[in-house]
C-alpha cells in the first residue's frame, strides 16, 4: 500500500517535466528567432539616453547614435540629413537595413546590455521625408514649323490673312488679276499662285487694300 503512492509521484514528476519541456522549446525558439520590439528603445537608452533628437557634436547624431555616413549609406538621407532630425520610427526604420547588414555589433555594448539577440524587430513603415512642391512648367513654345509654315502661300485662306502680303502692290478700286498682271508683265494665274493665301479660293475677287507679292 505504501508502495503505491510512491509510484503516483513520480508519475506525476515525470509527467510534468514531459510537459514543460515543449515550452521551454518554444520559449527558446522565440528568443532565438527576433529580438523583442523595445530593443531600439533600451539600445538608445544606452547610447543617448533615449534622446531620439541628440546632437552633440561628437559625429553622431539621434537615439542610436548614427554616423553620417552611415545613415546615408542606408537610406536615411530619403528622411533627413543626419539621424537627429528624423523621427523616431524613421531612425528605427534605418537602424534596421543596419542590423540586417551588419548584426547587432554595429552597437557593440549597448546591444549586449538591452539583450538584443537574433534578427531585428520589423520596423514600422516611417513615413518618408515630404518633396518640394514642383514648380508648374511653362508651356512649350511651338517649333518653327508650327510658326512658320514652309510654303505660306498654300496656307488655307481666313479672313485675317486676306489683305496680308509682303506690298508689291496694293489693290485699288477696279483693279483686276488680269489688269495687275498685265501691268507687270507676268499672266494672272502666276499673280494668283504667289497670292492665293491672300485673295482666297476665287481669283475673281479681289479687295481694295490688299497687299499683292508679285
Amino acid at each position: 500500500m505504501s508502495a503505491r503512492p510512491k509510484c503516483i509521484r513520480r508519475t506525476a514528476v515525470i509527467g510534468g517535466a514531459a510537459l514543460l519541456a515543449p515550452l521551454g522549446l518554444l520559449t527558446a525558439t522565440g528568443q532565438a528567432g527576433a529580438a523583442d520590439s523595445g530593443v531600439w528603445d533600451r539600445i538608445a537608452q544606452c547610447e543617448s539616453g533615449g534622446n531620439w533628437q541628440i546632437n552633440t557634436g561628437n559625429g553622431y547624431y539621434g537615439g542610436l547614435q548614427f554616423s553620417a555616413s552611415t545613415w546615408r549609406g542606408y537610406g536615411g538621407g530619403a528622411y533627413a540629413a543626419t539621424a537627429d532630425k528624423a523621427s523616431k520610427a524613421q531612425q528605427i526604420a534605418v537602424a534596421t537595413k543596419v542590423q540586417r547588414a551588419q548584426g547587432w555589433g554595429a552597437w557593440p555594448s549597448c546591444s549586449a546590455r538591452a539583450g538584443a539577440s537574433g534578427s531585428a524587430p520589423g520596423a514600422a513603415a516611417a513615413p518618408a521625408a515630404p518633396k518640394a512642391a514642383k514648380a508648374p512648367q511653362a508651356p512649350q513654345a511651338p517649333n518653327a514649323a508650327g510658326q512658320q509654315p514652309a510654303k505660306p502661300q498654300k496656307r488655307a485662306p481666313s479672313h485675317v490673312d486676306r489683305g496680308s502680303g509682303r506690298g508689291d502692290h496694293t489693290v485699288r478700286q477696279g483693279d483686276t488679276l488680269s489688269r495687275i498682271a498685265a501691268a507687270h508683265g507676268v499672266s494672272w494665274q502666276k499673280v494668283y499662285s504667289a497670292n492665293k493665301a491672300v485673295i482666297g479660293g476665287d481669283p475673281n475677287v479681289i479687295l481694295p487694300g490688299q497687299r499683292l507679292d508679285l
